[in-house]
């Protein structure tokens, strides 16, 4: 296994993990979320590749397929009336492929965002997680990562 920024030749691998995430949001609330949808275009994936302050790193083994990838943002408020200039580094999203769950690529993931991030001084890193997803919530506390925020909804 090796984790390195994404490259365009990760791109198919890369379409086929955001489809599996996209259909544990669909399965789990089908209200929300489209079936056979992408996130991105090819083009908007290409440009988020090339994008230093949204870095993509990807888990790869020795044959370069996609075992998981982990899309990051770089945030920061600076001269914001109420919030510290700190820098974030927000995890937008975290897949490892669904056939190879349980081998630690997760983790090893995880835990290279978590090295960059200090690496480049950033003060904390944060995400989001779907209730509907308790695995990933799941695997999130068992990595040390507490609730920062509760997003609350009540349907019309």
């Amino acid at each position: 296994m090796n984790i390195r920024r994404a490259e365009e030749k990760d791109m198919p691998g890369i379409n086929c993990l955001l489809r599996q995430v996209l259909m544990v949001h669909h399965n789990g609330r089908p209200d929300l979320f489209k079936a056979n949808a992408k996130k991105y275009t090819d083009e908007e994936l290409l440009e988020l590749i090339k994008e230093d302050t949204k870095p993509i790193f990807v888990c790869v083994d020795e044959t370069e397929t996609v075992l998981g990838y982990a899309f990051c943002v770089w945030q920061q408020h600076l001269n914001n009336e109420i919030l510290t200039d700190i820098k974030t580094l927000y995890i937008d999203d975290l897949c490892v492929d669904e056939a190879r769950r349980g081998q630690h690529i997760g983790k090893s993931l995880y835990e290279y965002v978590i090295a960059y991030a200090r690496e480049q001084g950033f003060y904390n890193v944060t995400l989001n997680v779907w209730s509907l997803n308790e695995n990933a919530m799941k695997f999130y506390e068992a990595c040390g990562l507490v609730p920062q925020k509760v997003g609350m909804e009540k349907i019309l």
